[in-house]
């Protein structure tokens, strides 16, 4: 059956794969980001119609609720929520700013669990999917993403306690874990070099990615569980 899914950072990068995936399989789409232009876009050119782009800072929980205030009003219960939104800003612990370590927190950690917490008012009587997007240095850890390896790392703590939580209430949560793929993020990196220690020998790519938090949406008796999508990085880390 079709169900509404809500795509935080579903302009650009994986969350933009996995809202091309969801719209292909039928599902209707909010896609949000910072940018309400792009998430616009972003939403008329999926497949089939009645598409969503709207504007949200997820670090900030008044943005959030009036999001999802706007959803359920216009789109109505969410089925599907993928928390994509984050940033990077990487750099060994004694040269990171506080400011920088202040937002990679809030976006990463913080406002994925302001979407989930928003999300849970129209899910708990209907039953849902939630799946965030972590990372394998948040499994593993990095030298120079400290911040951003810890922002991740809660993530995955958050979401296995989620998923204690509402396993009663026919809600999953889960977590995908990408390793190198070619987004914005990695836009600075030499796949070439970078790519010799993947044991797959490559980048992946995003729709690589959407292709594992479909399979976590759609599947009912698994909840709790942290997927890497990576090549196999984590083997060589």
């Amino acid at each position: 059956m079709s169900k509404l899914g809500v795509v935080f950072g579903g302009s650009r990068g994986i969350g933009c794969a996995v809202a091309q995936l969801l719209a292909q399989r039928g599902h209707r789409v909010v896609v949000v980001s910072r940018n309400l232009e792009a998430a616009q876009t972003k939403a008329n050119s999926l497949p089939g119609g009645d598409h969503v782009g709207i504007s949200c800072d997820v670090s900030n929980e008044q943005d959030v609720q009036r999001a999802f205030e706007t959803i359920t009003k216009t789109c109505g219960p969410v089925g599907y929520l993928v928390n994509s939104a984050g940033i990077n800003r990487d750099a060994l612990l004694m040269r990171s700013k506080s400011e920088d370590m202040v937002s990679v927190l809030h976006t990463n950690l913080l406002g994925s669990m302001f979407t989930c917490r928003a999300a849970l008012r129209s899910m708990l009587s209907k039953g849902g999917a939630i799946v965030n997007i972590g990372s394998v240095v948040g499994v593993k850890g990095n030298a120079g993403q400290c911040v951003y390896s810890a922002s991740k790392a809660g993530l995955e703590g958050f979401t296995r306690s989620l998923a204690r939580e509402l396993a009663s209430r026919n809600i999953t949560v889960n977590l995908v874990a990408p390793g190198l793929i070619r987004t914005d993020m990695t836009a600075g990196l030499k796949e070439d070099v970078e790519g010799r220690r993947i044991p797959l020998g490559r980048f992946g790519k995003p729709e690589e990615v959407a292709q594992a938090v479909l399979f976590l949406l759609e599947t009912p008796y698994v909840t709790g569980q942290v997927l890497l999508v990576d090549g196999g990085l984590q083997l060589v880390m």
